[in-house]
């Protein structure tokens, strides 16, 4: 049904969990997972805006939830996991779209790099994730390894989602000015090292504005065959007063992502400093 859906149509996934978690209090240094059990009607409110809003994909608050960044929060990564995926269950219901809306597990870079660059083995990145897929395979729709910047890791990623469920996966790498990763990959070695892993989306999220991403999305929408995602930034980031601010409102953003979806791409979204209004404006 997906599948069929993403041939068809231009799908729509939710913007920035992080903006809105910011805008109700959280502080730097916080866990943003810790919510999902301190405060569940605080995240399944975020993901009935989203749906409410006209998102087709809510992912998980679950982007930090593995078992190397949580070792020394107050939870188990596997109850964050855990209650983040009833969490999205829960704001599904409420918006009355469990038939024509996915729940996504969202996962973030582990936070060590891999060998050689780190000291992290493959092997490791792999069971790592593995774990995040196998507590929930049964109950999301499709897994996304989301603001990738080292090619290895993302290759652990997919291989433990494909060996361990039958869920699609959704990759995005974040990529910098120079039109590389942090790590040095560019948009065709990765188009070319993850289709040949059989992604079944990929694409760009995070880094910077719809604008300033053209050079990128150009060339991954010249050589890709699989369905591309963008998840741009509202903007680059300023500082006022000492909060981070984005300075695209959300028409212009809806009007900077209107030319991609005219070109061909498959799922449109938002990363930091998008709203539910700019998930309304996109829809």
């Amino acid at each position: 049904m997906l599948q069929k859906r993403l041939k068809e149509e231009i799908l729509i996934f939710d913007g920035a969990m992080g903006t809105q978690l910011q805008e109700a209090g959280l502080k730097a240094g916080d866990i943003p997972e810790c919510l999902n059990i301190t405060n569940p009607k605080l995240i399944q409110n975020i993901h009935l805006n989203y749906l409410n809003a006209g998102a087709d994909f809510i992912t998980t608050n679950t982007f930090g939830a593995n078992p190397l960044k949580m070792k020394d929060a107050p939870y188990r990564y596997d109850e964050m996991i855990e209650a983040a995926i009833n969490n999205a269950i829960i704001a599904r219901k409420k918006a009355n779209r469990e038939n024509d809306s996915y729940i996504v597990l969202d996962i973030g870079p582990i936070g060590q790099l891999l060998e050689p660059l780190g000291t992290l083995t493959f092997d490791e990145a792999y069971e790592i994730i593995a774990s995040q897929v196998l507590l929930v395979k049964d109950e999301v729709d499709a897994v996304l390894l989301e603001t990738m910047t080292d090619l290895y890791e993302v290759k652990a990623g997919i291989l433990a989602v494909k060996e361990n469920s039958d869920l699609p996966v959704f990759v995005t790498m974040t990529f910098e000015q120079n039109k590389r990763t942090l790590t040095g990959t560019d948009p065709l070695t990765f188009v070319n090292v993850v289709e040949g892993l059989g992604v079944d989306v990929l694409g760009v999220n995070c880094s910077l504005g719809p604008n300033e991403l053209k050079p990128i999305i150009n060339e991954i929408l010249e050589v890709s065959s699989t369905p591309v995602i963008i998840q741009p930034n509202a903007g680059l980031p300023c500082l006022h007063e000492g909060h981070t601010c984005y300075e695209v409102t959300s028409q212009e953003y809806a009007q900077a992502m209107l030319d991609y979806m005219q070109r061909g791409v498959s799922i449109v979204g938002g990363c930091c400093g998008t709203t539910p209004e700019f998930i309304y404006e996109l829809k």
